[in-house]
């Protein structure tokens, strides 16, 4: 039964689910979930999660992201991206400068307005169910962070590349739309790659095709997410029993309230635990079926 991680470079026009569902014929595994949705028409980083590292999906989903996108200036959609229906269009004397100027407005914490749509649920309805029947309703403001900000270059008279690094549940289209409205031209979301995700990035990932002749040697050790978690590896098998059998493991000297990756005498991996008063409590086993 393959387990680990495999990052894929998303086609567009895929869902990340159709992703899913390609990998678990190629893999001939049912356990297969991905960290981080992204639209059809966006590409890039994918991490997916095989087997028992589907555990590790929620952990996944918190980071924050980077993105290349592309924004185009006087043209508004119902979708905030090109892929919607027209609904304003304006002329644009727009400068790279100008559009710089107005960025820092957008970086650090910030409230976003989610789009109509988007697959929020507003009373047991998601909000793009509601688009498609026509009709708008309110929504909330939501808290986000972009970390980082910046025009990368201008590719058209008015389109413009932008590298966004942001956090969870950052709707980029709809950045790039709040942008434009600054700017007073209107504007919208032309193109989107992501270029990191869960901590990997573009340079990690592998495409459909290359899974379909490598397979599960392309996966990545589960453990490999948690790297940045200082390793321990429990001394005794009395204790390693204690672990499998889901109690604290006693230790001595470590860091109070640290998380560690704990690892068996032969190497294996077998859990996220948590220091607190002389003893290792688990968080999520990644041993077992």
């Amino acid at each position: 039964m393959p387990n680990g991680i495999i990052i894929i470079d998303k086609p567009a026009d895929w869902t990340s689910m159709d992703v899913c569902a390609k990998l678990r014929g190629i893999l001939k595994e049912k356990k297969i979930g991905h960290g981080g949705t992204l639209d059809p028409m966006a590409t890039g980083v994918l991490p997916v999660f095989v087997g028992s590292a589907t555990r590790a999906v929620e952990f996944a989903e918190r980071g924050d992201k980077e993105y290349i996108a592309g924004l185009r200036l006087g043209l508004t959609t119902n979708t905030q991206d090109t892929t919607g229906e027209i609904t304003a269009e304006s002329p644009v004397a727009v400068t790279a400068a100008e559009l710089a100027a107005v960025l820092p407005q957008f970086t650090g914490p910030i409230q976003q307005i989610p789009p109509m749509f988007s697959a929020i649920k507003r009373e047991g309805k998601k909000l793009y169910e509601l688009a498609r029947a026509g009709k708008e309703v309110e929504r909330t403001p939501r808290p986000v962070t972009i970390h980082a900000l910046e025009v990368l270059e201008q590719t058209g008279p008015a389109d413009y590349l932008l590298r966004v690094r942001c956090s969870k549940g950052t709707y980029v289209r709809t950045l790039c739309h709040d942008i434009g409205q600054a700017l007073g031209c209107g504007g919208c979301m032309s193109s989107l790659r992501r270029t990191m995700a869960a901590g990997f990035t573009l340079a990690e990932a592998v495409t459909l095709a290359e899974v379909q002749e490598h397979g599960a040697a392309l996966l990545l050790p589960t453990d490999r997410f948690f790297a940045a978690y200082p390793a321990y590896t429990i001394p005794t098998p009395r204790q390693e029993r204690l672990c499998r059998n889901g109690n604290p493991v006693p230790a001595q000297g470590l860091a109070e309230g640290k998380c560690y990756r704990l690892y068996g005498a032969d190497g294996t991996f077998l859990c996220i635990s948590q220091y607190d008063r002389g003893a290792l409590t688990s968080r999520k086993n990644f041993f077992g079926a």
